[in-house]
């Protein structure tokens, strides 16, 4: 478990029964396929409190693999130490190091993979979620190991050629889980306001939730999760940070190009088709205080309330003033 990991864990509060380890276990002893249904049945049936939700996918990434036989047999795990001990194996001959490459028609691999986050409300407050990470991973070959046209001159190039030998990919065993943390994200922003002199940004983006209507019906970790890092500083100290994302990235409602000039009953039509597309009230909001839409449609939304145009709750009306007297994005 890396450091950053290790400090998710220990955050983990008495209210929670969330376990790393059992839930390691679980990633480990389900079948890795598209869709998830079989890894999320089964962290409900081992957590039957809680609602297990699939929030979003991460981005796709990569990672060097290792090194198989044309048949798919495995010559190594980690490309980079077979490449570094067999160099020197060959008595650091380079040419010699090539020959048998060639000669065994060595195929190099890669990890595809993308993160799944999941989350389950536990308790009445937007950031009363436990957030689990969990890694979904392929390994492919996709390359040969040298390029017998133009041949490494060092170990590096073998490892990361500049041309490769490309062939069609195939993919090398199952795919399969890789549990990463779960992070009690109540706790989490607790400990994060012990280092800063004045809320983080994705605290007042809970408590605007928490006090603006969205609250009355819906709960935050449906439309919104986090990007978290965590990390030590070059002193020790610890770092830590938190992002608010979109938990999808597809049928994004929009605002009409005009919007920033409408005022009164148009604008207020404009924002509740928004909020109706979005599947929450408010959401024009906080898609604002992510950046997603033009800050200038709060300061029009404040003007017409000055103006005695009525179309926020008051709870609404008081976190928009909170914001035009502090602004501040996620």
């Amino acid at each position: 478990m890396t450091k950053s990991n290790a400090v998710s864990e220990s955050l983990s509060p008495a209210v929670s029964s969330f376990d790393g380890p059992a839930l390691a276990r679980i990633c480990r002893d389900s079948l890795a396929v598209e869709g998830d249904e079989q890894l999320i049945t089964r962290i409900q049936k081992a957590y039957p409190d809680y609602e297990i939700k699939r929030a979003r996918f991460g981005h796709e990434w990569y990672r060097l693999g290792g090194i198989v036989k044309p048949d798919g047999s495995r010559m190594a795990a980690d490309l980079n130490e077979w490449a570094e001990r067999t160099f020197l194996e060959c008595g650091q001959d380079m040419d010699a190091l090539v020959e048998f490459c060639e000669e065994q028609n060595l195929l190099a691999t890669h990890h595809k993979g993308v993160t799944l986050y999941l989350t389950a409300q536990t308790g009445v407050n937007a950031e009363d979620f436990v957030q689990i990470e969990v890694d979904r991973t392929q390994e492919w070959a996709e390359r040969y190991l040298v390029n017998n046209d133009d041949p490494p001159d060092d170990v590096e190039s073998i490892i990361d050629p500049i041309i490769p030998i490309k062939i069609k990919p195939f993919a090398i065993g199952s795919a399969r889980y890789a549990y990463r943390r779960k992070t009690e994200v109540a706790l989490f922003m607790s400990e994060l306001g012990k280092h800063r002199a004045e809320s983080h940004p994705a605290q007042r983006f809970f408590d605007d939730w928490n006090h603006s209507s969205p609250a009355n019906m819906h709960t935050l970790s449906d439309f919104w999760s986090l990007r978290l890092s965590q990390h030590l500083g070059r002193h020790g100290e610890q770092r830590m940070n938190v992002e608010v994302v979109l938990n999808t990235s597809s049928n994004l409602p929009s605002l009409d190009a005009s919007a920033n000039t409408r005022h009164g009953k148009p604008l207020a039509t404009l924002l509740s088709r928004f909020d109706s597309q979005a599947g929450y009230p408010f959401a024009w909001y906080f898609f604002m205080v992510k950046g997603l839409i033009s800050p200038h449609i709060g300061e029009s939304v404040h003007r017409d309330l000055k103006k005695d145009y009525a179309y926020l709750p008051d709870r609404d009306t008081a976190t928009l003033r909170r914001w035009m007297d502090a602004p501040y994005s996620v």
